[in-house]
């Protein structure tokens, strides 16, 4: 059912929706963190102030960027799912028909 939806591309959705959109949403963050907090480590051994404070302010700078990342990836997978609900189903074409079950059923 699903691959007559998706045309053959089912493996690709479902890599991007069960395969990518995870990683970059938990994997990413975490790498941030991790450098942060090794870059504010270093800082913290050599104990120049000047160079703590610029360690923190990176780790905060990647902290940011870390939930901004893992928001993205819950705010693109809402947007597909409201564009793929959003229309009638008697206003869509085969082809967007087939599309929409195809994201939201993989």
């Amino acid at each position: 059912m699903y691959d007559s939806a998706c045309r053959g591309l089912e493996p690709v959705v479902r890599l991007i929706k069960k395969g990518l959109f995870p990683i970059i949403q938990v994997g990413i963050p975490i790498v941030l963190i991790v450098m942060g907090t090794l870059d504010l480590g270093k800082a913290v051994l050599s104990s120049d102030e000047k160079e703590i404070k610029g360690a923190q302010g990176r780790l905060v700078k990647r902290c940011i960027y870390a939930v901004a990342i893992f928001f993205i990836v819950t705010i693109v997978t809402l947007l597909m799912n409201l564009v793929t609900g959003a229309a009638q189903p008697d206003q869509l074409t085969d082809q967007e028909a087939n599309w929409a079950t195809c994201w939201q059923n993989v």
